[in-house]
C-alpha cells in the first residue's frame, strides 16, 4: 500500500451524486461511530446521504467537488456549498454544507484543498458559514486553522436525536 496517498479533485455534477452519497455515509459513520447513537447514525445516513439528496443540493444551486484516489479514481472525499440553512445566516452568506474525507487521507492536505475549492466558490459572498458537532475537536481545530470563528449554536437532528452543534463563520472579501 502507498504510504503517501495521492488524489485529485474535480467539480462534481449530478452524475456523481451516488459517489457523494457513498462518501457522505462512510465518513459520517467513520467519524461518529462510538460517539453518537448508532441507530441515529444509520437513520441520518439513510435520510441525508442518498443519491437523491445530493442531486437535490446540486439542482438547487449547490456546488460540489469530489476527491478521488489515484490511481483508480475511487471517491475519498468531497466539499459541498449551497444556500444557507442556518438561523444565523444573513443576506450574502453561503454555507459549507459538507467537507468530508476518509480518515486515512487526513493529513495529506486534502481537507485544505477541498476548503480552497469551497472558498473559491464563495467568492463574492459576505461570509462562509458551517455547522459542526460541538464534540468534534479535530474538525473544530481544522476550521479554526482555516479562519472560522464561533458564531452561535444549534441543535442538529441526527436520525431523530438532537445533538449540539457550533455554527462557525469565516468572513470573505467582498
Amino acid at each position: 500500500m502507498n504510504d503517501n496517498p495521492t488524489w485529485t479533485i474535480r467539480e462534481a455534477g449530478a452524475d456523481n451524486a451516488s459517489a457523494l452519497a457513498l462518501i457522505g455515509a462512510a465518513t459520517f459513520l467513520e467519524t461518529f461511530a462510538g460517539i453518537l447513537d448508532g441507530d441515529a447514525i444509520v437513520g441520518h445516513c439513510a435520510a441525508q446521504h442518498t443519491e437523491a439528496a445530493y442531486q437535490a443540493y446540486l439542482a438547487d444551486g449547490g456546488r460540489a467537488w469530489i476527491a478521488e484516489a489515484q490511481p483508480g479514481g475511487a471517491p475519498i472525499g468531497f466539499a459541498l456549498v449551497g444556500k444557507p440553512d442556518l438561523a444565523a445566516a444573513l443576506e450574502g452568506d453561503i454555507e459549507l454544507k459538507r467537507i468530508y474525507s476518509l480518515s486515512r487521507f487526513h493529513g495529506t492536505g486534502l481537507g485544505a484543498a477541498l476548503m480552497k475549492q469551497a472558498l473559491e466558490a464563495a467568492n463574492g459572498y459576505r461570509r462562509l458559514l458551517l455547522g459542526v458537532y460541538a464534540g468534534n475537536q479535530r474538525a473544530l481545530a481544522f476550521y479554526r486553522k482555516q479562519g472560522f470563528a464561533d458564531l452561535g449554536t444549534r441543535q442538529f437532528n441526527v436520525g431523530g436525536k438532537l445533538y449540539d452543534d457550533l455554527v462557525l463563520a469565516r468572513p470573505l472579501a467582498a
